[in-house]
């Protein structure tokens, strides 16, 4: 019965989500199935899991609230202050519109995979996208598709040295490094790219083919790539950019070159950063926005509703993303999960091919792939190392698994990117499932039998 509700409530959840229903409401709801099935109680369930647990509504939105505002109010500026649209026209003039998501891929994937948070690069993207978009006349479902791609795929799970939570979770757990199984890493990452790219090139063929073509959603604001007396030089609207992400990345790249000092403010500031994975970038993106004030004439005298606009933005994101969060808050803490970890332990399954199962469904189940990871690394890890399994070859096949069938439709990133480019589920998630649920598995498996093999 445990297990039946388990599936259960997920299944609500997911449907829920695919059918438009609030997901604050589909939360409580599936939680609710979710708790009563496994004899938990019920005012422990929404009172302490749901809300401020480990994974719970409330201490997600309080750990990620001024990340989610500073990255809206950023992507607001750069979007009112036209020099998104600045930095598309460039693009579009050196590499052409037609490329639009392939810069879309190649940018997010940078951005990423040089530590920047998933949910600022979203922020960060949102306003060049649509300028890029229209240019191209490509929908938004793939530009969706695309920020899935560059920012949530290989550069998260399989790209050796990448400082993701996904890869430093086994790291911290299994003692290895963030370089653990490169090839594999390598092949896994190589094969979620090609993929990738082949489906969104297609798709947009198909689309041009179809008649179908750019739509804004109702709060977007696109400026025609085209320029005007009021739009900044390029190379000036970059400097926000680059501001945000020299910030973020610096105090990392001089601790790489062994250039960091050991005592001083600047060794402080150093140390500060690496111990603030939400402050520093949310602290980068204020900086960020304040030089964008300073640089675009533009902005003035609208400084202060431009902010309040980003803020306003950032809201619905947040909080969505929490509400499902909490839902997984509830069902770590349910017999039937419990249940769940013993059975897989004991399926009789080839140990990798075990392991791949056991991460996955842990991360469907929960939404998340970190949260996927730290409940494998705390309950299994131990056992499938036992089992023979290298342990570098476990960080990476169990890192790249978790990036799997954490993103089906009740995934908080799912819902936050979604909220954020105001499109549905209905219209976006199948190019999104694609591209983060079903291409991840592929190269998964592909890398688990190479490593069987060899």
């Amino acid at each position: 019965m445990a297990n039946i509700g388990l599936l259960a409530g997920l299944a609500l959840l997911i449907f829920l989500a695919l059918r438009g229903v609030n997901i604050f409401f589909a939360s409580l709801l599936s939680g609710l199935v979710v708790a009563l099935t496994n004899g938990l109680p019920v005012h422990e369930a929404f009172g302490e899991h749901y809300a401020t647990g480990p994974l719970g509504t409330f201490s997600f939105a309080g750990r990620f609230f001024l990340l989610f505002i500073a990255g809206a109010i950023f992507g607001r500026i750069m979007g009112e202050s036209k020099a998104a649209t600045s930095i598309a026209l460039a693009l579009v003039e050196r590499m052409g519109a037609h490329r639009a998501l392939l810069i879309t891929v190649l940018s997010c994937a940078a951005l990423t995979y040089g530590g920047v948070v998933v949910f600022v690069v979203i922020f960060a993207m949102y306003p060049l996208g649509l300028s890029l978009l229209k240019e191209a006349d490509i929908p938004k479902r793939l530009f969706c598709a695309a920020l899935a791609l560059g920012a949530a795929t290989f550069t998260l799970t399989a790209l050796p040295g990448t400082p993701s939570i996904q890869n430093v979770i086994p790291s911290v757990a299994l003692g290895t490094d963030l370089f653990a199984a490169p090839l594999l890493g390598l092949i896994g990452g190589a094969i979620m790219f090609v993929l990738g790219m082949v489906y969104l090139e297609r798709e947009r063929l198909k689309a041009q083919a179809a008649g179908e073509g750019f739509e804004p959603g109702p709060r977007d604001k696109v400026e025609n790539i085209v320029a005007s007396p009021d739009m900044p030089d390029w190379r000036i609207s970059l400097l926000p950019l680059v501001l945000v992400l020299s910030t973020i990345l610096l105090p990392r790249l001089l601790q790489i070159m062994w250039l960091a000092p050991e005592t001083g403010m600047l060794a402080q500031v150093i140390t500060f950063a690496g111990q603030q994975p939400i402050f520093w970038p949310s602290l980068s993106l204020i900086l960020g926005s304040l030089l964008a004030y300073a640089l675009f004439p533009n902005l003035r005298g609208r400084a202060l509703q431009v902010f309040g606009e980003g803020t306003n933005d950032a809201v619905m994101p947040l909080l969505n993303t929490a509400a499902v969060i909490g839902f997984g808050g509830i069902v770590v803490q349910t017999i039937g999960f419990q249940d769940f970890s013993s059975t897989m332990l004991n399926s009789g399954l080839p140990p990798k091919l075990s392991a791949f199962a056991s991460i996955s469904l842990v991360s469907a189940i929960t939404g998340s792939a970190s949260g996927g990871l730290q409940i494998f690394m705390a309950t299994m890890a131990e056992s499938y190392i036992a089992m023979g399994i290298p342990v570098e070859e476990l960080h990476r096949i169990v890192a790249m698994a978790s990036g799997g069938f954490d993103t089906l439709p009740h995934c908080g990133g799912v819902i936050a990117m979604l909220t954020i480019t105001q499109l549905t589920h209905k219209q976006a998630y199948k190019d999104v499932g694609i591209i983060t649920v079903v291409f991840p598995v592929i190269a998964t498996l592909v890398v688990l039998a190479i490593s069987t093999v060899i």
